[in-house]
């Protein structure tokens, strides 16, 4: 046999071997001897996605994938790591994934998250020079009706009423006004009111407990302004709820996250696995 004739048939023999080797039939996609599997394809597919947007999805994450992994090849042959800058990075990197794991497993278990109103309170007045407003807030209720209604003067004297019942046979009518808001116990944006209100912005110098009866064309607008804050004065407690919540409870991890920190280091010299030289 010729070493042509030779060589020819190892070449297609291995030609053939690849051609006829099974891929994993789990994978969807490779490179070089890597597998995307399905397993790994339906923990990235986001749920509730339509058939098609489904479809558009696996295509985009699949070629994501193999470009990550063709540069990670490229990276691998290309790049050197003589001084093991590359492995000391990932090494801390891991330490730092497993660290950052462990303290959320501890703050599951240990913070308190129960914040009373109490604690609200105590926050708030310790720090409410912090919660300046940077715009202008109101509590209100309105109403904007037709101005052809019979009893215009009815409403105007239940929405004036400070009386409970009054304002549930408001609500009870709400299907009559072309828009209203009866909920005066919260803080809005007094650009947001201007946008329903419009008239507003011709009015100076609106004041606590002030009612404005304005009408147009298109009918009566009643405005019962229960309080306002302006803007650079210490905001109301009750808009910065949220936002004092979120400090609480930022500060109680920080300090529960600095004992812990301490114990381990107090049992860790008290056992002999911890000595400074």
């Amino acid at each position: 046999m010729s070493f042509r004739l030779f060589l020819y048939m190892m070449i297609s023999t291995g030609f053939l071997a690849c051609q006829q080797e099974a891929p994993d039939v789990n994978a969807v996609a490779r490179v070089n001897d890597k597998y995307l599997t399905k397993e790994d394809l339906s923990r990235a597919l986001p749920t509730g996605l339509t058939a098609q947007d489904s479809i558009l999805f696996r295509n985009n994450y699949i070629k994501m994938w193999a470009t990550k992994e063709l540069l990670l090849n490229k990276a691998k042959i290309n790049v050197e790591d003589e001084n093991g800058e590359i492995e000391e990075l990932v090494r801390n990197y891991e330490k730092e994934l497993l660290i950052d794991k462990y303290k959320k497993a501890l703050l599951q278990q240990e913070l308190d998250t129960v914040i009373t109103d109490a604690d609200i309170d105590e926050y708030y007045e310790a720090n409410k020079n912090v919660y300046r407003l940077n715009e202008d807030l109101m509590q209100l209720k309105y109403i904007h009706f037709n101005k052809d209604l019979d009893d215009r003067k009815e409403i105007l004297k239940l929405f004036k009423s400070e009386d409970q019942e009054d304002l549930e046979i408001l609500i009870e009518r709400e299907l009559e006004f072309y828009s209203f808001s009866f909920n005066d116990s919260i803080w809005v944006s007094y650009k947001d009111v201007e946008k329903k209100l419009a008239f507003l912005k011709e009015e100076k110098n609106i004041k606590k407990n002030q009612i404005i009866q304005k009408e147009d064309s298109l009918g009566v607008y009643l405005l019962a302004v229960k309080d306002i804050r302006h803007r650079n004065e210490i905001a109301p407690k009750n808009y910065v709820v949220p936002t004092i919540k979120q400090m609480i409870l930022h500060k109680r991890k920080l300090e529960l996250m600095n004992d812990i920190e301490k114990t381990i280091m107090i049992d860790a010299i008290n056992n002999k696995q911890f000595e400074q030289y």
